[in-house]
């Protein structure tokens, strides 16, 4: 065959862009009872057989059918039967070469991938899966990740034990520790902490962990193989195509009934191996080389997909738009999308907007690759340097938050601001304006920070997720000699400054109880028993499990820093900056109706000292310090000698002045005051 260089040079050609480039959108397989139609994309093939089989694992084909050659390299076979169930794969002759492949463009697949199957999707369909609907969209997202099989994988989540590590875990609503019927785990305590949206680790067919294998094999999943095809060691039979696909929508529909809008992780940017039904149907043409032949791998796992390619970033939207449609996507976060394209992410928006609303789809992601990647013609990767030539509605993960509240991801013994590091003030301050500040006032920013964000709707920002350390163990690496005490006090902090950033909120799920993997950096293969959610340490560190509760119910009452618009980071001013402290105000007025609080007074006090915060004119109330996060629930008038803890944030509210209370008195500390006022109107905000 042709070199991977000569596949190259044949694929930039006018002539194969000319008679080569497929516009519909009807490749795959159709099944329904009119009929079932097969179509795959194969330029260079010199023929195609298609076999057919009673089982997706195992056996003789029944049948051997010539496709028919159409126009645009498409080859195509049409049954007047519904074969809904049949399984399949493909024969090619390519430069004299016999290659047997799956079908990239499938739906369904026997167990581990290897054969295709033909699936009338209606058949697929749980019951009321026609009237499923997304929740209603809050004043903010809260962003929690999840992988399937760590959710409900320890016995302390009470899941019933056949759906432990499965789709069907999420069907049940009520479970408890270790079934006490006391202590809520799972779907009610998601609830309980106030998560709005559910990041599903990859759920895709992927390769890493063998689906006919031990239910013990765990892999994160960033390995795929099926685009297009739920995995399947996560449903209770992988050898029944159907059945993956119907757990997963059941899954789906759980969520959404509980009032959760579900985001999938999806990893075009490269897959397992080389070897794929990409390459065996199509070689080199969805793959990245650079000029003098060496294979591109910007993922630094064996390859890049060439989402420039015309044939590759219609795969792509169209995939998206597949997962939207069929199984009711809210949203998605991209693996590095940092080798994917402007354009193709921009289009993917475009795409969503019109068929859904403007924003109505979350689309987000890692703004990064591994290493360079050899993107071809004009195309300009989505990195973050590159994030002005994105949508607004395109969002990215905010790696310099991340490092400036706790310290290198990749270097996992530097701290970051509640940790001890020196000058890290400003970014701290960035980081409150989601990086939108006027360029003007950008001064000491590292030269790879990110500069040109249009809005803060384009920056999630998060501390923690599934790569590197959890939030736990970056403060035990960076903090040794620290007891537990002060660990949490650390955690607490952490937590209350990035929830009072502009941008999205996004944590991994455990945080909130101090989830450790033992100091592990990158847990993607390792055992299920150390990434397993430990639900009984979450009712241990309940107090920490409450401070975020308390921190998200109040983020979702403040519009000054859940103002995703273009000129949000005005809200800000009065900024004020020490050594180890740092202290803002933000204009907390809503359009939307009376606030509460007009006007914040946010102070971050990294040192190991009190030190004093004094409030502008006006009552001021204390809705958050180092302790707890939900003063705000029992209004605490703000001192003139009011101080910040060590090692904490303090959250002031001033009272609009149509809010009608009580005066406060002066005293040492905190005055508590206006109780009556207060719990009626505790009753309506909550």
């Amino acid at each position: 065959m042709k070199t991977a260089l000569e596949w190259k040079t044949y694929y930039s050609s006018p002539e194969f862009r000319e008679h080569y480039i497929y516009e519909k959108n009807d490749l795959g397989v159709s099944c329904t009872d009119s009929g079932t139609s097969f179509k795959l994309w194969s330029p260079s093939a010199d023929s195609i057989t298609l076999n057919l089989y009673h089982e997706g694992n195992g056996g003789e084909a029944y049948a051997h059918i010539s496709m028919e050659k159409q126009d645009k390299g498409v080859w195509s076979w049409f049954s007047h039967d519904n074969l809904n169930g049949v399984y399949y794969d493909y024969t090619l002759m390519l430069e004299g070469e016999e290659v047997r492949s799956a079908d990239p463009y499938a739906y369904a697949c026997g167990v581990n991938g290897r054969r295709s199957m033909a699936v009338d999707l209606k058949r697929t369909d749980p019951e009321g899966w026609e009237n499923d609907r997304a929740p209603e969209k809050g004043t903010e997202q809260i962003i929690y990740e999840l992988h399937v099989k760590e959710f409900s994988w320890d016995p302390s989540g009470g899941f019933p034990e056949q759906y432990r590590g499965k789709y069907k875990a999420f069907t049940c609503p009520d479970t408890t520790l270790f079934g006490d019927g006391i202590h809520p785990t799972g779907i009610r305590y998601m609830k309980d902490l106030g998560v709005t949206h559910v990041q599903i680790m990859p759920a895709y067919d992927y390769g890493s962990v063998n689906e006919a294998g031990k239910d013990t094999e765990f892999n994160w999943g960033y390995d795929p193989v099926n685009y297009n095809v739920p995995e399947g060691s996560y449903s209770t039979d992988p050898a029944h195509g159907e059945v993956r696909i119907r757990e997963m929508k059941e899954m789906i529909q759980a969520l959404h009934s509980q009032g959760f809008r579900v985001i999938m992780d999806v990893v075009y940017n490269h897959t397992y191996s080389l070897d794929s039904w990409f390459q065996r149907t199509a070689p080199w043409y969805f793959y990245r080389v650079f000029d003098d032949g060496r294979i591109s791998n910007g993922s630094a796992c064996g390859n890049d997909v060439a989402s420039e390619r015309e044939m590759c970033a219609k795969y792509i939207l169209e995939s998206v738009l597949y997962w939207t449609e069929e199984y009711h996507i809210d949203g998605f976060r991209f693996d590095l999308m940092g080798l994917l394209d402007v354009d193709l992410m921009n289009r993917i928006r475009r795409e969503l907007d019109v068929r859904y609303g403007k924003g109505e789809k979350l689309l987000f992601g890692e703004p990064w690759s591994a290493a360079d990647t050899a993107m071809e013609g004009r195309a300009v990767p989505a990195l973050k340097k590159n994030i002005g030539l994105l949508d607004e509605n395109i969002g990215m993960f905010c790696d310099d938050t991340r490092d400036a509240v706790k310290g290198s991801a990749l270097k996992i013994k530097r701290p970051g601001f509640i940790n001890g590091a020196a000058g890290k003030e400003k970014d701290i301050v960035r980081s409150a304006q989601a990086w939108c500040e006027p360029e003007r006032e950008r001064t000491g920013a590292d030269s790879d920070s990110f500069t040109g964000v249009r809005a803060p709707s384009q920056v999630i920002t998060y501390v923690s997720a599934h790569d590197n350390q959890t939030l736990w163990d970056k403060l035990a690496e960076t903090l040794p000699e620290t007891d537990a005490a002060e660990r949490m006090r650390l955690n607490r902090m952490a937590a209350a400054l990035y929830m009072t950033c502009q941008g999205s909120l996004f944590f991994l799920s455990g945080e909130e109880f101090a989830r450790t993997k033992n100091g592990l950096e990158d847990s993607f293969n390792a055992p299920i028993a150390l990434n397993r959610l430990d639900w009984k340490q979450a009712w241990e560190n309940r107090p920490l499990v409450e401070y975020y509760q308390g921190l998200i119910a109040l983020r979702t009452r403040l519009p000054g820093l859940c103002d995703k618009s273009a000129r949000a980071s005005e809200r800000i001013t009065n900024i004020e900056i020490s050594e180890g402290l740092i202290s803002f105000e933000v204009d907390n007025r809503s359009e939307a109706g009376e606030q509460k609080w007009d006007r914040l007074k946010i102070i971050y006090n990294s040192t190991r000292e009190y030190r004093r915060a004094v409030a502008a004119t006006g009552r001021w109330a204390v809705l958050c310090d180092g302790e707890n996060s939900r003063l705000w629930t029992s209004v605490k008038y703000a001192d003139s000698d009011l101080h910040a803890a060590p090692q904490s944030v303090l959250i002031l509210g001033r009272l609009a002045d149509k809010i009608e209370g009580g005066t406060g008195s002066a005293g040492a500390g905190v005055m508590e005051e206006e109780t009556a006022e207060n719990e009626t109107w505790e009753k309506q905000a909550v």
